[in-house]
């Protein structure tokens, strides 16, 4: 029989450790040295002395932690980047480029994003990089993505790229949840609704720009209603075709469209050469018929009053104003005239007068003129 079985042996346990005999403990055994506990009711049992060399392993562990505490008080952020800081697992402050401080051991953590770098997600097809700078297609098929129903029923293989960036990395970050992937979702469907409003004609020739913006407009407006912290910066249509089944027929009537337009450049062109040319002439005659009816006037108030002029001085001198109106009738008539042949009633004959052909017609004769009768109208 031990004497745990004996009833009559009182067996002594010892007395429960405190919080601080156990981190003494602890303080020990990092120090190197034995373990100090009690020995029996509350005596305190007298520590073996330590050895010098037992307090490496100690030091080394702490300056192992100094180390970690000063790698893990800073960070660096390129300058493509902006880093978003959390304390305790709660967004604290958004940092960007350069050398920066943090709190150390885990108690402030770095985020970095690429806020600085054009992003772009493919829709239709995809590329990959190859030695950095060419890009290569991918064989695989993506027309669950890119073929669409225009607004007449007809389908369209619309390929297209979204270009954009991260504009608050905090919203990036936690206000939503996978954001390339929302950011996807939201331009096919925007994609598909903005074709599904035009016709196949205009989506597969001209209205290509306009619904490249109109669709970058309304993928910009989705994003910002979700907040997400993204800014659009392109939506480029990269290829619109029609379906392979189809394209021979779009050839043929795409080509009937290009004849008719050059048709209409021809007429446009010809109509811009006859035209002003024509309305030039027209405004020509009107500024010489507007001119000669100026003219016109001009002289009939001259004619009339120097007719008044005449009529006073004759009303002054009949008889000197009479004559000398015969004489200027007379000598305008003999301007005029070729040849000349006067004829006198007492002579029986013609009198000839030469020289006076192509000339300035001379006086032929010492006799005076004819003066009329004061009954006659000169």
């Amino acid at each position: 029989m031990n004497d745990d079985d004996n009833p009559r042996v009182t067996r002594i346990r010892p007395a429960p450790k405190t919080p601080e005999d156990v981190l003494r403990d602890l303080k020990d055994k990092l120090m190197g040295g034995g373990g100090g506990g009690r020995q029996g009711g509350n005596g305190r049992g007298v520590q073996p002395p330590r050895a010098s060399t037992g307090r490496a392993p100690g030091f080394v562990l702490i300056g192992l932690l100094v180390l970690w505490g000063v790698a893990s008080s800073f960070y660096t952020t390129d300058i493509s980047e902006e880093a978003v800081v959390t304390r305790f697992g709660a967004y604290n402050r958004t940092t960007g480029s350069g050398f920066h401080f943090k709190l150390p051991f885990g108690m402030e953590r770095v985020i970095t994003v690429q806020s600085k770098k054009i992003l772009q997600e493919e829709f239709g097809f995809r590329t990959t990089a190859i030695d950095g700078e060419r890009t290569q297609y991918s064989k695989e098929d993506f027309r669950a993505e890119s073929l669409m129903l225009t607004g007449d029923l007809n389908v369209a293989d619309v390929e297209w790229i979204v270009q954009y960036r991260i504009a608050d990395p905090w919203k990036y970050l936690f206000h939503a949840r996978d954001v390339v992937h929302n950011i996807r979702d939201l331009s096919l469907s925007l994609m598909r609704r903005v074709v599904g409003d035009r016709l196949v004609g205009d989506v597969l020739t001209t209205g290509r720009v306009e619904i490249a913006d109109q669709a970058k407009i309304l993928t910009q407006e989705a994003v910002d209603k979700y907040d997400m912290g993204i800014k659009i910066e392109r939506v480029i249509l990269q290829g619109v075709n029609p379906p392979e089944t189809v394209k021979p027929s779009f050839n043929e009537v795409n080509a009937a469209k290009q004849e008719q337009e050059q048709t209409i450049n021809v007429a446009e062109r010809e109509y811009n050469r006859v035209i002003p040319e024509a309305r030039g002439k027209a405004e020509k005659v009107y500024a010489d018929a507007e001119g000669y009816a100026i003219d016109v006037v001009n002289r009939a108030k001259g004619d009339a009053t120097q007719f008044d002029e005449v009529l006073e001085a004759y009303k002054k001198a009949p008889d000197i104003t009479r004559r000398r109106m015969y004489i200027d009738a007379m000598e305008e008539v003999f301007l005029k005239a070729e040849r000349i042949t006067l004829i006198d009633p007492a002579v029986k004959g013609v009198v000839p007068l030469f020289g006076l052909s192509g000339a300035t017609p001379s006086v032929a004769a010492n006799s005076p003129l004819p003066t009329p009768s004061p009954g006659t109208k000169p």
